[in-house]
């Protein structure tokens, strides 16, 4: 007899390597060594049994699989991933996106602020499923200066304009250097105000693209990972960072409030360039500073550090069991 299988459509496949893929690729690990597991990019799939159960990434880009299934298969085993864009967007407009949500069994949000972004009619069948990534020990970083690391590739959504506007309010001076990882393939002009910023500013550097293990190891030496966007549904690096002992300064969007907790001492509002230059230099005085009260930065590892279990491996495996398993008995 056959196994149980599980069918994952993710917009995205591996030549594209991007967020949706990574997590399509993560999942499709967890669960393979109870069900026979498949990444698609379409449906339907002539393979599938009769005991299948579809996880779509994306209410929008996966909107055509999803309608596909419901017909062929109604009210059984789907669950629609809501990855970012289409919770904080599309959702609101788009009519493909709207139909996703009414046909899901199960809503998947990847943060807890999700839940309360969903529409009220949709909100019971929503579960909460945080990404994961191992954690690593954190490195030893220089004292001398302070070391920011922005990671993502240059569109529009993650505002790498806020960036390069705190790098000109900072001066070369004041011991803080940033390192901006991620290409503009995209956006080409972002590339072109990325290399203007750099030729301007000798404590910024863009970096491009880098290899993922690269970028973690960047990640893991850095003091801070600043992370501007204005739209989120939950950045991976800001758990990656989490579990690599480098704490986070983020827009206060819905997106990193819940990744990061309402209560946490590192956000800065959407778009402001000087708030976040304020807390990188922030934390550049408290690497020395006496009081423990201004000692910002050890106060931001801390509270990582009480997050960073939420990104646990066994954590999300567990959640996307139970979801499976729910899938399964669903009517």
């Amino acid at each position: 007899m056959s196994r149980p299988s599980i069918a994952i459509v993710s917009p995205a496949l591996a030549d594209a390597n991007n967020g949706n893929w990574r997590t399509a690729r993560r999942w499709q690990q967890f669960l393979e060594d109870d069900f026979g597991v498949r990444i698609l990019q379409h449906w339907p799939d002539t393979d599938a049994n009769d005991d299948c159960v579809l996880i779509a990434l994306h209410a929008r880009r996966s909107a055509p699989a999803i309608q596909a299934w419901a017909q062929a298969h109604p009210g059984r085993g789907l669950a629609v991933v809501l990855t970012g864009t289409d919770l904080y967007q599309d959702v609101a407009v788009d009519a493909a996106a709207q139909r996703s949500l009414e046909l899901a069994q199960r809503l998947v949000v990847l943060q807890e602020c999700g839940v309360q972004d969903l529409p009220p009619a949709h909100r019971d069948k929503a579960r909460v499923i945080y990404q994961s990534t191992r954690s690593q020990a954190a490195a030893s970083k220089p004292a001398d200066r302070l070391e920011a690391v922005m990671v993502g590739h240059l569109r529009q959504v993650k505002a790498p304009q806020t960036l390069f506007a705190a790098a000109r309010l900072l001066q070369a001076g004041e011991g803080i250097r940033i390192t901006h990882i991620g290409n503009a393939d995209a956006e080409p002009a972002l590339g072109d105000a990325a290399r203007a910023t750099a030729n301007d500013c000798p404590h910024y550097t863009w970096a491009g693209a880098l290899p993922h293990e690269q970028t973690l190891e960047r990640i893991r030496s850095a003091h801070v990972l600043v992370h501007t966007s204005a739209l989120e549904g939950g950045a991976h690096v800001i758990l990656e960072a989490a579990c690599q002992g480098t704490p986070v300064l983020a827009s206060r969007v819905p997106g990193n409030v819940g990744m990061l907790g309402a209560d946490y001492a590192g956000y800065f509002d959407a778009g402001d360039a000087a708030g976040l230059a304020a807390l990188l230099r922030a934390c550049r005085a408290g690497q020395s500073a006496q009081d423990p009260a201004a000692r910002l930065l050890a106060r931001l590892v801390a509270q990582c550090t009480l997050r960073a279990p939420l990104f646990a491996p066994e954590r999300e495996r567990s959640g996307l069991l139970r979801l499976v398993n729910e899938l399964r008995n669903s009517p």
